[in-house]
């Protein structure tokens, strides 16, 4: 699967759900940001339980789509002004 493929198969999903999941989209009820740049492009982040010092925080995301491959996390960070999206920061083993 080359690379346009994966960026493909990650649109519109929750970060952590299966790809096979037969409904991988986002569930009614749920907070959601949405993941800005790097590798974890255009998916969804579920913030529902998350309070706000955690937001702020930002967070660190296993993938192996990263610099780093299979061992590698992807850091996101709130955007200041719209608690709806999360930017890219980088990359970390």
């Amino acid at each position: 699967m080359g690379e346009d493929a994966d960026e493909e198969l990650l649109r519109g999903r929750v970060y952590g759900q299966d790809h096979d999941d037969p409904r991988p989209g986002p569930r009614p009820g749920r907070v959601y940001a949405e993941l800005v740049g790097g590798p974890l492009d255009g998916l969804l982040l579920d913030v529902t339980d998350w309070t706000e010092r955690e937001r702020a925080a930002g967070a660190v995301l296993e993938t192996e789509l990263g610099r780093f491959g299979a061992e590698g996390r992807s850091l996101y960070d709130p955007r200041p002004g719209d608690a709806r999206r999360f930017d890219w920061s980088g990359d970390a083993p």
